[in-house]
């Protein structure tokens, strides 16, 4: 890509630019118009999107408990009955 792309909007687009020839301020602003850039790209989910979000997680991490559980069951049962207890 080069220096001259642009976004739809017709302006320059920074994640685009090269930090070539850039002294340290000029990269650190260079990295902040590229982080700007990225957020305007965002999209953020809507109420039911973010409801079923949210219990596809919670449903993962109670499964993830009971398998930590039971693993945690099993290997004590084997402590136990390998060292006695």
């Amino acid at each position: 890509m080069s220096e001259s792309a642009v976004t739809d909007s017709g302006e320059k687009d920074p994640r685009h630019e090269t930090r070539e020839g850039l002294n340290i301020f000029g990269r650190i602003a260079l990295f902040v118009r590229q982080v700007i850039s990225e957020l305007r790209r965002v999209v953020t989910p809507t109420r039911e999107e973010l409801i079923r979000y949210v219990w596809v997680v919670l449903g993962f991490v109670a499964v993830m408990m009971a398998l930590v559980f039971v693993l945690d069951l099993a290997f004590g049962w084997i402590a136990a009955k390998t060292f006695g207890g």
